[in-house]
């Protein structure tokens, strides 16, 4: 947990909160000395991992935050979700109520969640028993079969989720695994230069062509290179 200041707020809660939600707990070592409902917020929270931030502002240190968000009483709580924020409560509450204030946020994970983060293929098996569409789950087991030289069926699964950033690649890798195609960069160059003729005509050969783009990242300087040739070919 951070102790935010009114220095800090715009890093700390507002630019923080374009990436994940932001707890924002107000109190005041006048009614709380130790803070003990913070204790317990950040225990919470920490357990559910890095979805959601958290920050502790004391209103007596900083009262132009606390007019900011007209706390009539502390302890409060707010969720700030891109720079909006979003009351959670104010006043005493019992520890149960905070409890539920975070999962709200976070919801508890499921048995599902838990076979998916040991990450064995049993494990993974289990957990779609569970919970067939589990995307962490799928993308796992996907990344196994592609290692295991089962490229097949890692396609298959992958078929069963949407496509984001993550699937697109293991899409990519697994379609070259299954044809054999090398993905050491040393090899890739002159298999682009050789599939570049191809990709006007050819969907199979257009496809590959980017499968291998997408091995080689958008980082690397030949891949913007390599795309600038496609689509000079294709347009």
């Amino acid at each position: 947990m951070n102790d935010a200041t009114e220095a800090s707020f715009q890093h700390e809660v507002i630019e923080a909160s374009m990436t994940r939600p932001v707890v924002v707990e107000l109190w005041s070592p006048r009614f709380d000395e130790d803070n003990e409902l913070g204790v317990l917020l950040e225990a919470l929270i920490a357990a559910r991992g890095d979805a959601v931030g958290l920050v502790a502002i004391d209103i007596d240190a900083n009262p132009k935050i606390a007019e900011a968000f007209r706390v009539e009483e502390v302890p409060a709580a707010f969720v700030v979700v891109e720079g909006k924020p979003y009351l959670g409560f104010s006043g005493p509450v019992s520890p149960a109520e905070v409890q539920a204030f975070v999962e709200q946020l976070v919801p508890p994970p499921t048995e599902a969640d838990e076979l998916a983060a040991a990450g064995d293929e049993d494990s993974l098996r289990r957990a779609l028993e569970l919970d067939p569409g589990h995307v962490v789950a799928i993308s796992a087991l996907a990344r196994l079969m592609i290692d295991s030289a089962r490229p097949t069926e890692a396609l298959e699964m992958l078929a069963r989720i949407p496509e984001t950033p993550e699937v697109h690649a293991l899409n990519a890798e697994a379609r070259l695994a299954e044809a054999n195609v090398s993905t050491a960069e040393a090899e890739i160059v002159p298999k682009l230069d050789e599939l570049l003729e191809r990709v006007a005509a050819d969907e199979g050969a257009r496809q590959e062509y980017l499968d291998l783009l997408e091995t080689l990242g958008a980082t690397n300087p030949l891949t913007a290179s390599y795309r600038k040739a496609l689509a000079a070919r294709l347009f």
